[in-house]
């Protein structure tokens, strides 16, 4: 299998990758370690989680913010901790994308109605 090529982003900074490390031999509790990934990431999911009436505990840490890495931590009522922390990030990613089309949309309305009408001869 080939390697892909990595892409810089659209500010020109070297592109990061997802990296998840899980502790704890139990599937209804673990903790995961997702490196290159902060607060910004780490709040939104803690907040889907602690939604989510499968989940019973749910946290999240910063050891250091020199290091790029996040400590979540989720126990359940049973149910894989691994496949709640996944519908969380997809419900989060589906988030994300309602926003963008939400911002697009209501940019291309204000661009059109600042336009004008069109001039008539």
């Amino acid at each position: 299998m080939a390697e892909q090529e990595p892409v810089e982003n659209e500010l020109g900074a070297p592109p990061r990758t997802l990296g998840i490390e899980v502790q704890g031999a139990e599937v209804s509790r673990a903790t995961f370690t997702l490196t290159h990934e902060d607060h910004t990431l780490g709040n939104a999911v803690r907040y889907l989680l602690a939604k989510n009436p499968q989940v019973s505990f749910v946290g999240y840490s910063v050891p250091h913010p020199s290091e790029p890495k996040m400590n979540i931590r989720v126990q359940t009522t049973g149910v894989q901790a691994s496949d709640v922390l996944l519908d969380s990030l997809l419900t989060l990613y589906k988030v994300a994308d309602h926003i963008d089309n939400t911002f697009v949309d209501a940019l291309a309305t204000f661009k059109f109605k600042a336009q004008g009408p069109p001039n008539k001869r």
